[in-house]
């Protein structure tokens, strides 16, 4: 007697965005981590951060802060953190590739046309 091996399929935006939705998960009082959503998903913590990154592409209001983790927006001023805070890390991240060529930020940012 053969036995079929069992696959799980890796959970899709959907079902990280029912996830949010079921369980409350709406403003930043009802954030919940990336590990949590991993258990409730079973699934790796990457494949969780890539499905917030699909669903933010596709428009949906996916905020999250390492304070408040992740949620729907329920308010204006909550995606407008969210902004904040992806605008900080990118910046850092120009700040980084600016010392790893050294060339001062401005010039930069300059180069890349960004605002700022």
């Amino acid at each position: 007697m053969s036995s079929t091996p069992h696959t799980s399929r890796l959970p899709t935006k959907s079902d990280l965005l029912a996830s949010l939705a079921h369980n409350g998960n709406h403003g930043a009082a009802r954030g919940v981590t990336a590990r949590r959503l991993c258990a409730r998903l079973n699934c790796q913590e990457r494949h969780v951060r890539t499905l917030i990154t699909e669903l933010r592409e596709d428009g949906v209001a996916v905020c999250g802060t390492p304070r408040d983790g992740y949620y729907i927006a329920a308010v204006a001023s909550e995606l407008e953190d969210t902004c904040k805070f992806l605008r900080g890390r990118a910046m850092k991240s120009l700040q980084l590739e600016a010392l790893l060529r050294r060339v001062p930020l401005p010039e930069l940012l300059g180069q890349l046309r960004l605002e700022t």
